[in-house]
């Protein structure tokens, strides 16, 4: 049965490979309200494809939130074999600036074995895989263990409606299951598996910052009124020390604990610090003093800003101080921290260090606990051996950076564990322009799931 489900999928990669590009044509920016048909439109298309291939009870679910719907289906025809409820979303990151795109961002195009578009690898072109392995499955044989899907549409902004969703008991019989996968990770460098097990957590905010009643000529006024737009840089100056990268909210490090323990198990990572920086573009790093590179981007909280605004920024000049200023803040949080005590700390120093002259308003958009994984579960020591089986090395254990912030309500509200089996590179340039995939990776990882599963029915 094995061999007759890795027959099909290699035998039909071409077929895969347009259907991919199919799917990575949708524009499904969940983050604009201007693309809420195209979210609309990919989960439908998500939906049709899981019942072509023989997943039952597919139906889409619409969110109390109004976001885009949730895609549920399962196949459940295995007996007393482990159940496993995939995870995977279809909407996508926002593209500005699309003047970086060498090729169009929804014209997916194949350059040097990799396949470049937004979504190829966060998550279209994960998730795709995963449906891959199962169709394999169901089209040559039974699967070996039952299957769940539970697919989102706006995990790229906030994940409302999938939280919701898993906070009512209602919904809980849908998705019960033994373990969760996700495949939205990546190999810690190219030829070296791996899988996460722990991610960090987030709190995204907004700030807004109120002057003058009405935007004011800076000839007239500049000088006898605070400009909001000069009160909102030394605002963000004051939130992370650009020399010893420590953030400067009082409080923010309250709560973690960084062991020696820790320091070794990431070290096992041997993370080449000279080819991570070529994979960013960067000659130099930056960071909190004291810890390596692995160690910011893994068991570290951060601060970083995501986007400013206000003013004139049109071509030529216009000497106007506006009335209004804004600006995007996330935070990275790591075990020990809460959002929620984190956002009032944040609140707090953000008043106290706001000119008297400015208004200020903060508003939390999103937020998420850190996640840690016991590596010793038996799921992932299975995950682990099927990965060194396919590419021939040991797996190594990684604490990922970013947020995969639905694993932590699978284990709040169903009480089950996740594997995070991703197979992106470093270099994907993921939320970036030119994001890519490469299409060994997403071959391999279908290959590496379809064993997965088949193991899982005997571990």
């Amino acid at each position: 049965m094995l061999d007759s489900a890795l027959s099909y999928a290699k035998e039909n990669e071409d077929k895969a490979l347009e259907e991919l590009f199919e799917f990575l044509k949708i524009s499904s920016i969940s983050a604009k309200p201007e693309h809420a048909s195209d979210c609309r439109q990919a989960g439908e298309w998500v939906a049709e494809k899981l019942k072509t291939i023989g997943v039952e009870n597919v139906e889409l679910v619409e969110v109390e939130t109004g976001g885009p719907p949730l895609v549920l289906g399962d196949w459940l025809h295995a007996g007393d074999a482990p159940t496993v409820l995939i995870y995977g979303h279809y909407d996508v990151q926002p593209v500005e600036p699309l003047e970086l795109w060498e090729t169009p961002p929804f014209e997916p195009n194949v350059r040097d074995g990799k396949v470049y578009a937004r979504g190829t690898a966060d998550d279209k072109g994960q998730l795709f895989l995963i449906i891959r392995a199962v169709e394999s499955w169901l089209k040559s044989g039974k699967p070996p263990v039952n299957i769940r899907f539970l697919i989102e549409g706006e995990e790229e902004s906030g994940g409302k409606g999938i939280h919701a969703f898993l906070k009512d008991p209602a919904n809980h019989p849908r998705c019960k299951a033994d373990f969760a996968l996700i495949a939205d990770s990546s190999f810690v460098s190219e030829g070296k598996p791996t899988i996460t097990t722990a991610l960090r957590g987030i709190l995204y905010t907004e700030l807004r910052v109120t002057g003058p009643g009405h935007d004011l000529h800076s000839g007239v006024a500049g000088g006898a009124v605070m400009n909001p737009l000069n009160a909102l840089s030394w605002i963000l100056a004051k939130l992370v020390d650009e020399k010893t990268g420590k953030v400067l909210i009082p409080g923010f490090y309250d709560g973690i604990q960084f062991t020696e323990q820790d320091r070794k198990e990431i070290s096992e990572l041997g993370l080449d610090e000279k080819s991570w920086l070529k994979s960013m573009g960067t000659k130099k790093d930056w960071g909190e003093e004291g810890f390596s590179i692995a160690e910011r981007t893994g068991a570290r909280p951060t601060l970083d800003i995501n986007g400013i605004w206000g003013g004139f920024q049109g071509k030529g000049a216009k000497t106007v101080i506006a009335s209004t200023a804004g600006a995007k803040v996330s935070m990275r949080l790591v075990p020990g921290q809460e959002p929620g005590d984190v956002f009032q700390k944040l609140e707090a120093y953000l008043k106290e260090i706001t000119p008297e002259q400015i208004t200020l308003e903060v508003r939390r958009l999103a937020g998420s606990k850190a996640i840690q994984i016991p590596s010793d579960l038996s799921e992932i020591k299975t995950a682990s051996a099927v990965l060194e089986e396919v590419f021939g090395k040991k797996a190594v254990f990684e604490r990922c950076g970013g947020s995969v912030p639905v694993g932590g309500d699978f284990k709040e509200y169903l009480g089950i564990n996740t594997v995070y089996m991703g197979f992106g590179l470093p270099d994907d340039r993921v939320h970036s322009p030119n994001e890519s995939f490469s299409l060994s990776q997403f071959h391999k990882g279908c290959q590496c799931v379809i064993r997965y599963l088949d193991a899982l029915s005997s571990a």
